[in-house]
């Protein structure tokens, strides 16, 4: 236990320490490393109120390791990251600058949508995203109920029913969903080798399997596609046990690929295959081909500097969505293309350096996570967009018009911007540096 005076050194402290998200984290840990001291005295046959008083004394100054601390536990923000968002956001704009048919006021909308984005990224900004880590069974629990509302209270579009209509707005539930799943799995994975009994691993694998199964059904293929990498890509980073990986991957592969099989040739396989063409926008090849032949003839006439974005342009469907990238290569150019690859790239691997500059675990599976939720789409909408692979209902992140995909990409930026706020706020990681400013206060 410690006493009084302990007490009182460590007030002293946190009193030059500004965060007040760091002082419970600095007292716990000069508390341990106070009571370590006082104790390793006591063994030299010193009385406790004299250990305790020389392992204050040997802490130094309190006021001067307090300032030391401030400096450490001072908010990070990731400006770089900041900026690149809103450059983005000014480029998404462009594509509605002559307007949507059959969307009236689509730049107010697009700005509304913005100002609930950058809400929400301020507020996730803020937030100690570290309060969520117990969560897991709650978001997961959550896109579950939030799909078996939609499948009966939901509105069809395309052909599927993935939307839910609130007074003004109209919601994609997949979108919702995959962003919480994500954050169920972060959870499960920061705890991974708690799930070493075969009932574990079996529950492991349904967890893993019914959202799949689900997007399959809807359909939302791309969505599960998603939904699967940014999965796996967490699982490579996450902390598990070698023998306890092997296990759960044979058994998820073996056991994945055998329901698979049976359900593909099921009549619920059979209702998917029925549904593909509503996801892949392919409905017959005449009109794929078409679709393909008006891409190469847009890019065909870009040149370096483009037609102008003022230019009257009806070559291609959903210009401000799906094919969002070779409109603005016609109208802005070949040269602005590149340089929106660069910087959609930038920002992905700025995110992905994040995952690395964290040393809490759940964090940094978050943004591991986030890097893929933005990777996956960014990568297939550009493909999509040269005419490199199928047609696929996929927007570009922050750029392509949309409510859902815009606040749950907003949301996730907002958490990662969280983690990079707190990174060194680490039990593990603030120890070392504690010692090292005592160290440093001692050569003083």
């Amino acid at each position: 236990m410690s006493t009084n005076k302990f007490e009182e050194f460590l007030a002293k402290v946190t009193s030059k320490v500004k965060s007040k998200e760091a002082h419970s984290l600095i007292r716990k840990e000069l508390r341990n490393h106070l009571q370590q001291l006082s104790q390793s005295y006591q063994q030299k046959e010193s009385s406790r109120e004299e250990a305790e008083e020389k392992a204050i004394e040997e802490m130094g100054n309190p006021f001067t390791l307090g300032e030391n601390l401030n400096q450490l536990h001072k908010p990070k923000m990731d400006w770089v990251l900041i900026v690149l968002f809103g450059i983005i956001a000014v480029i998404s704009f462009l594509p509605l600058i002559n307007g949507v048919y059959g969307l009236p006021n689509p730049i107010v909308k697009q700005a509304i949508w913005y100002t609930l984005a950058v809400l929400t990224i301020i507020t996730l900004l803020f937030f100690d995203y570290r309060k969520l880590k117990n969560l897991w069974m709650f978001f997961y629990g959550i896109g579950l109920i939030m799909h078996v509302y939609t499948y009966f209270f939901g509105i069809m579009i395309n052909g599927a029913k993935n939307w839910i209509a609130f007074p003004g707005v109209t919601l994609h539930v997949p979108m919702i969903t995959l962003f919480l799943f994500i954050l169920a799995w972060a959870g499960i994975f920061n705890r991974i080798n708690e799930f070493a009994s075969r009932i574990k691993q079996v529950s492991l694998f349904f967890l893993f399997w019914i959202p799949i199964l689900i997007y399959l059904m809807l359909p939302e293929l791309m969505v599960g596609l998603i939904y699967l990498i940014c999965i796996v890509t967490m699982f490579a980073f996450s902390p598990i046990q070698k023998k306890l990986a092997i296990k759960i991957v044979a058994f998820n592969v073996g056991v994945g690929v055998s329901v698979v099989s049976v359900i593909m040739i099921s009549s619920f396989g059979r209702y998917v295959h029925d549904r593909l063409p509503f996801f892949l926008n392919t409905y017959n090849p005449d009109e794929e081909a078409f679709i393909y032949n008006k891409i190469r003839e847009t890019l065909s006439q870009a040149g370096w500097f483009g037609n102008g974005i003022n230019k009257e342009f009806d070559a291609l469907p959903f210009v401000h969505t799906d094919f969002v990238f070779p409109f603005l290569v016609y109208s802005l150019g070949w040269a602005f293309g590149i340089i929106l690859c660069l910087i959609l790239s930038v920002f992905i691997i700025r995110i992905s350096l994040n995952a690395f500059k964290t040393k809490d675990l759940y964090g940094r599976l978050i943004v591991i996570g986030g890097t893929a939720l933005f990777t996956v789409p960014t990568i297939l909408n550009i493909l999509i967009g040269l005419g490199l692979v199928p047609i696929l209902g996929v927007p570009l992140p922050f750029i392509s018009y949309g409510g859902s995909m815009l606040i749950v990409s907003a949301a996730m930026l907002g958490l990662i911007l969280s983690i990079y706020r707190r990174k060194d706020m680490v039990e593990a990681t603030v120890l070392t540096k504690y010692k090292k400013t005592i160290d440093f206060d001692r050569k003083l």
